[in-house]
């Protein structure tokens, strides 16, 4: 199964959590109403109505509608507000279990090592580098992604996670929670937060209603005849919404072990070290704490842990994460279950290096040989030959830019620098509307940028730009207005914009701009082919035409290639006499609202239209990644050998 249709089953799974809440919905509406009217035939309110009471029919229509509505507004309304509550994204997840923002720019060996291996998962997988939260007090070995797409996914580590883990047993952890993060499973997460927090809210208020009413004056009725129901009703909603928390609990475990299955085994895919992942699972059943976490809140996100945060269940059932030794035995076949063997050795602060991971060798070749059909396939995955790739570039780095990367001052200098035009003459105007725009810290870090950014390989430019985003996320939203406005400034100081100042204002705005109150994440609102033709040929065009020196035959057989992929035939759609810049974001922002089929297909053809060469230039390949981030497709750096 590869990622697009990983989004697909996880968008299906979404529609089928709808159904079922509102199965729940509906059931809890049967229970309610078959226990009111029970209880109202037992006790009546008094001698003048309860004789009526005690006869009414068991059909009462307007019964029924006083407990529909109430009930869809509270389960409803409930799981409206937990879901709306955890809207800011992860990090809203990660501080409600008592996470501190790990610093970018760190100088504690344990932080800088999680957030060395966090940063080449990020790169070998083409995705904006995650914040790390650390709950500093949890001593349990554990880690969780949150958020609703990778745009906003946060990681989150114990401090025993980071404490005890070798470094190749922390990136089996991280690899694992990057499945989560590219196989859709964090929204799905968040939703059944939501869901079971409706539905207790049933229990929740049926128990409050019980209590108020049992001990308070409504109880001394010996001046009346008859009985109050209202704790009796109480009693019952509380008895119902438990029960049908309990069964919502059945559905998010039964969900949670395939995940945890499923993630274990992405994480050896991704990492081809078995060791790291299944120590780390032998380190949990090794230590006292377990994987345990100590905070009230940790039953709330129970199903999003490496392990289980929240202590062995009384039903197996119930159990979100399967048998220790059951996910060890799938990873290391061999494993006796006598956990008294693992070592618990602290791990070296040597490991805090990239492991002597070399130097990329391809980044800066201007041309290299591309296979279109690999270049998909790689879409939300990570492998080792891009996490080596990915080391080694963050190895070569400069420890100057990699300082850059770190700090909300210097990374926005940082993206000035890389705009700043090889012309000394726009270059000076540039940084004379610069100097009167930006923040005058900024503006001076922007200089001493200039000298590291002139010397970068090309081909390291879009990921230091990811490794930079965490940064810019803790800009005010001034800041990020002022930031938004300077950027744009200088891409149109030459009065034309550039593939990479196109790709690298895309990646901006789709990673920045949700943060700030931009743009929401897009809906699937196009299903079919014919839907989304027009704007697949606009992008077809747009991308032929770069690839293409010859600007008319050999990028018209470059669009027929890609038209051809997607099985356009005879009936082809023509290129398009549009194909600039501000169409093709035009089509872009179409197309994210496509299914991830789709949106597989238009990729695919799009790598074919890059290919019909054998061949990928850095610009063409920094397009392409554009592309495919702007669909919501994380892209891992395109690797080859030199053509």
């Amino acid at each position: 199964m590869d990622f697009f249709e990983h989004q697909e089953v996880a968008r299906r799974k979404t529609g089928l959590l709808v159904f079922y809440f509102v199965l729940a919905v509906i059931a809890i509406i049967g229970a309610v109403y078959l226990a009111c009217v029970l209880i109202f035939s037992l006790v009546g309110p008094g001698d003048s109505g309860g004789q009526a009471v005690r006869a009414r029919d068991f059909w009462d229509p307007g019964l029924l509608g006083i407990v529909a509505l109430g009930t869809t507004a509270l389960v409803g309304g409930g799981s409206l507000f937990k879901i709306a509550s955890l809207a800011g994204g992860g990090h809203t997840v990660a501080e409600l279990l008592g996470g501190r923002l790990l610093h970018p720019d760190t100088r504690d060996a344990d932080e800088r090592r999680v957030l060395n291996v966090v940063e080449e998962m990020a790169i070998a997988s083409g995705t904006p580098v995650p914040p790390v939260y650390l709950l500093e007090k949890e001593r349990g070995i554990n880690a969780f992604a949150a958020g609703y797409a990778p745009d906003d996914a946060v990681i989150g580590v114990t401090h025993g996670c980071i404490q005890t883990l070798s470094r190749d047993e922390l990136q089996g952890v991280m690899a694992h929670e990057f499945s989560h993060i590219l196989n859709g499973d964090m929204r799905l997460n968040i939703r059944l937060m939501g869901v079971l927090f409706g539905i207790l809210l049933i229990g929740i208020t049926g128990w409050i209603l019980f209590r108020s009413t049992l001990y308070s004056g409504m109880r001394a009725s010996n001046d009346r005849k008859g009985g109050n129901p209202l704790p009796l009703i109480g009693l019952a909603l509380y008895v119902i919404g438990y029960v049908g928390v309990f069964f919502g609990r059945l559905i998010q475990a039964a969900v949670s072990r395939q995940r945890e299955y499923l993630a274990d085994a992405s994480a050896v895919q991704f990492t081809r070290n078995p060791e790291g992942i299944a120590g780390a699972l032998k380190k949990i059943g090794a230590i006292s704490e377990g994987s345990k976490l100590e905070t009230p809140e940790a039953g709330e996100a129970a199903h999003m842990y490496f392990g289980d945060g929240v202590g062995g269940a009384w039903l197996a059932m119930l159990a979100t994460h399967p048998p220790l030794a059951d996910r060890i035995r799938r990873i290391d076949p061999g494993f006796d279950g006598d956990f008294s063997k693992v070592s618990l050795a602290p791990p070296s602060h040597a490991q805090v290096d990239r492991g002597g991971a070399e130097a990329p060798k391809s980044t800066g070749k201007a041309r290299m040989k591309f296979d279109p059909v690999e270049a998909i396939t790689k879409i939300g995955t990570v492998d080792p030959q891009r996490l080596a790739y990915a080391a080694g570039l963050l190895e070569s780095l400069p420890t100057p830019v990699q300082r850059l990367t770190r700090d909300p001052y210097s990374a926005r200098a940082l993206i000035y620098a890389l705009l700043l035009d090889r012309d000394e003459r726009i270059r000076e105007a540039q940084l004379r509307s610069l100097s009167s725009s930006a923040d005058p810290k900024v503006f001076e870090e922007t200089g001493k940028a200039l000298t590291q950014v002139d010397r970068l390989d090309p081909g390291a430019r879009l990921p230091i730009v990811e490794l930079a985003i965490p940064s810019l996320r803790q800009m005010s939203p001034d800041q990020f207005r002022a930031f938004q406005q300077n950027v744009r400034m200088l891409m149109e100081a030459d009065q034309s914009i550039s593939l990479f100042e196109f790709a690298l204002l895309r990646l901006l705005m789709r990673h920045l701009a949700p943060q700030f109150g931009g743009r929401a994440e897009p809906k699937v609102r196009h299903t079919t082919p014919g839907a989304i033709s027009g704007p697949t040929a606009t992008l077809l065009t747009a991308i032929a035409r770069v690839g293409q020196p010859d600007q008319g035959e050999q990028a018209r057989r470059a669009f027929d290639e890609g038209a051809r992929a997607l099985g356009w035939g005879g009936a082809r759609v023509g290129p398009s006499p549009e194909a600039g810049l501000e169409a093709i974001s035009k089509a872009l922002d179409s197309l994210a609202e496509a299914s991830p089929t789709l949106k597989r297909d238009v990729l695919r053809a799009c790598a074919t239209v890059v290919g019909a060469d054998g061949h990928v230039s850095v610009e063409e390949g920094e397009l392409l990644r554009a592309v495919a981030d702007s669909l919501g497709s994380p892209m891992p750096p395109i690797l080859g050998e030199p053509a």
